[in-house]
């Protein structure tokens, strides 16, 4: 399973994902926007959903269930984000390019976990 934010919406991504046999969650911007606000999301003339993967994609997401599954990113991914924003000022990468990028990002999540278990294991 894989569930991501609106950015990494593209047909491509959704096929990548299916290929390797992920059952993904990625709304597109329109349709994150109606997660989100419950507003629903205007599709007037040229903006009018043909591909098949989206048509797909907002079919599973308007679900119960996959409502059900794209909230539970809310409470498990995101606040990770936000204490490496907030409390770690992780809101820039001191390296560049795509491996040590994924290596300082790696190593603070690791931290990350490391704290939470720590804590985890103080209490008991």
């Amino acid at each position: 399973m894989a569930e991501a934010d609106a950015g990494f919406y593209s047909d491509e991504n959704v096929r990548a994902l299916e290929e390797r046999g992920m059952d993904g969650y990625v709304p597109d911007p329109n349709l994150a926007r109606e997660l989100h606000t419950g507003k629903r999301a205007r599709t007037i003339g040229r903006n009018r959903v043909r591909s098949p993967e989206l048509k797909a994609m907002r079919k599973k997401l308007s679900s119960g269930a996959g409502r059900q599954m794209y909230e539970r990113r809310k409470a498990l991914v995101e606040p990770v984000f936000g204490v490496l924003k907030q409390q770690r000022g992780m809101r820039q990468f001191r390296t560049r390019g795509p491996v040590q990028v994924a290596t300082e990002f790696t190593l603070a999540t690791l931290a990350y976990n490391l704290t939470r278990m720590f804590a985890r294991n103080q209490k008991l």
